[in-house]
């Protein structure tokens, strides 16, 4: 039996823009209670979006929400943020590790300021928000993690071309592959969650003209698969690597092209699924 989104809370990191706002947003025509918890909190022309524009759209949309001006990097932002969200809403229900940085370069291109920052938000942001939030967790109704990151192909070739970037995303599914066993007796679910084709986001800038957004999905479909794991029972789901256009066609869905930018230009398979192409800048 399927579990309802209405009145969970969701702290859903990154969701100013991109796929965490389309999570949020997915939640807030639920009724969920959404915790907006992403660095941007004014309006830039690059990067349209920000934690108080998408609390309006969140409200407008009959949800409810708790924007909240957090940097992953920071120890005690987050448990000040987790602080304030169980405050707010008396608890925490589900995290979603959404926020990260990318930069697929070869190692020589790759600045140790950079490493350093796709570690600190991948990695340590997915284990510091998701062991802040945990005592919550276990109180929760339904609990879930659900972190957006791909399922650990090891091939080589995933490595050779941005292997620092590929270390940091499968350290998020490194997380689940253990948080998902760890927390299995406090009734946790731990689950990752990859796009089979490229989504068209900000995060496209960073990869110049390799890909055009007429070749990509929008967010909306992750933010429907997401909705489906989150409803189901966390007894019964946890430690799986899912692929959004599995998950809804596991639902019972057949109508992939209304997710398409472009219904007549063929899509382009994400990073670490077999079958898709490198990149390599």
């Amino acid at each position: 039996m399927a579990e309802s989104l209405q009145d969970k809370v969701l702290f859903i990191t990154g969701a100013s823009r991109g796929i965490g706002r389309a999570i949020a947003l997915r939640a807030a025509r639920e009724k969920a209670c959404i915790v907006v918890a992403a660095k941007s909190i004014d309006d830039n022309p690059q990067l349209p979006g920000n934690i108080h524009s998408v609390a309006a759209e969140i409200e407008a949309l009959g949800g409810k929400a708790l924007p909240l001006a957090l940097d992953i990097r920071d120890e005690d932002r987050i448990e000040a943020a987790v602080a304030a969200a169980v405050r707010h809403f008396g608890g925490i229900d589900i995290l979603i590790n959404n926020a990260s940085a990318i930069s697929l370069t070869p190692t020589p291109a790759t600045a140790m300021k950079k490493f350093d920052l796709m570690f600190n938000v991948n990695v340590r942001g997915t284990f510091a928000c998701s062991r802040a939030c945990l005592p919550h967790l276990r109180h929760g109704r339904n609990p879930h993690i659900l972190n957006l990151s791909p399922p650990l192909n090891m091939e080589a070739h995933w490595f050779q071309n941005h292997c620092a970037y590929t270390m940091s995303k499968y350290g998020m599914s490194m997380c689940v592959l253990g948080m998902a066993e760890e927390f299995r007796p406090s009734g946790i679910a731990v689950n990752a969650l990859w796009p089979r084709t490229v989504i068209a986001t900000a995060a496209l800038a960073m990869l110049g003209d390799l890909v055009k957004k007429e070749n990509c999905r929008t967010p909306e479909i992750v933010a429907d698969a997401a909705q489906a794991i989150l409803t189901r029972p966390g007894l019964k789901c946890s430690g799986n690597f899912f692929i959004d256009e599995e998950v809804l066609r596991e639902e019972g869905a057949t109508d992939f092209a209304r997710y398409a930018v472009n219904p007549e230009k063929p899509l382009l398979p994400d990073l670490f699924l077999e079958g898709a192409p490198g990149i390599s800048l």
